[in-house]
């Protein structure tokens, strides 16, 4: 390349290059080498990490929903994403095809801001991870890769499809078009994703006004479709907020009449011995008993069913009925029967 090495772009962002072709590199690498992440059966699975970011996803929740809802899709959704990000992550770090392998690192990570955008518990981790990264890629696309790369390689060796007009756009080398439009659309593009970086700032944590909140800190339930008939006692439970590698822990379900009298009380070791039959999980995040109590994954939604001869029994009324987790959080939902 007869451009000066100072002035050489692509070469001076190698650092950002080489950094974020890993990050998504390394994603096929953990799944793949050194652990199995890819198999439904065993812990760790992606398809149910995936499943964490349903509740409060933006924009793309009802493909995750219907993903979450059908897992056979969501396995073959989930080894073509590793795949991808492992292609994407090996030909950045090696440059080549750069700008094209930009183009998939701006669309994973704006699958992972709009997904997760919403998850982090210390620092907005995947806020920060998923705009960063639309930043990035826009950056490498801009930039091609430098000297060091693929690209430049095969520029240098004057390989034939190097020429075309297509490898500019797809490859490295100076994108063949004018120069107020090519400062237009850094200065459009670069303002579009400041806008973005506002706006999903605000709406996952409120960072720009009112108040700042961050829904992976507490557990939170929510208790729908209550129904208490000739079936017994059934609704449906959807863990939406809290911590994202832990369930939340169910120590007790209870069930009050307008007396505020218990009609129904399931202790938490009751609850850790709950039959099969009882919980229909609609995800493969599931709701499930576990050694002390029931447990709750964030994103997992059941519906439950108890039909005790006491629950049977039960005149007609308005009941209340109340979940209540081992750090002392509640929710309640009212039923009439």
């Amino acid at each position: 390349m007869n451009l000066h090495i100072k002035n050489d772009s692509g070469f001076l962002a190698l650092a950002v290059r080489m950094v974020i072709g890993w990050t998504y590199f390394s994603a096929f690498f953990r799944r793949t080498i050194l652990a199995n992440k890819l198999d439904p059966e065993l812990p760790g699975y992606i398809g149910e990490k995936f499943n964490h970011f349903l509740p409060n996803a933006l924009g793309i929740k009802p493909i995750i929903q219907y993903l979450v809802e059908n897992p056979d899709i969501l396995y073959y959704n989930m080894v073509a994403f590793t795949i991808i990000e492992g292609i994407v992550g090996l030909f950045i770090i090696f440059g080549l095809f750069t700008r094209l392998m930009s183009i998939g690192v701006f669309g994973l990570a704006m699958g992972i801001l709009l997904g997760s955008g919403w998850i982090g518990t210390t620092c907005l981790d995947e806020w920060q991870i998923g705009i960063l990264g639309i930043a990035t890629g826009f950056l490498l696309f801009l930039t091609g890769s430098g000297r060091v790369s693929l690209d430049n390689y095969l520029m240098n060796r004057n390989v034939a499809f190097t020429k075309k007009k297509w490898f500019a756009w797809l490859g490295s080398g100076q994108i063949p078009i004018k120069d107020i439009i090519f400062t237009r659309f850094v200065i459009v593009g670069s303002f579009l994703i400041f806008g973005l970086t506002l706006y999903t700032n605000q709406v996952f944590h409120g960072g720009l006004w009112g108040t700042l909140h961050n829904k992976s800190v507490k557990p939170k339930l929510e208790i729908t479709e209550g129904k208490l008939n000739e079936n017994g006692l059934s609704f449906d439970v959807f863990r939406v907020e809290g911590v994202d590698v832990y369930g939340a822990w169910i120590i007790g379900i209870e069930l009050k009449d307008d007396q505020d009298n218990v009609v129904m009380n399931y202790t938490q070791d009751q609850l850790a011995k709950l039959p099969e039959d009882a919980i229909e999980n609609y995800y493969i995040a599931k709701v499930k008993p576990g050694k002390h109590s029931l447990i709750a994954p964030l994103g997992a939604k059941a519906k439950m069913k108890f039909n005790s001869s006491d629950i049977l029994k039960l005149p007609s009324g308005t009941y209340t009925l109340k979940m209540t987790d081992i750090s002392g959080a509640s929710w309640e939902h009212q039923i009439i029967k």
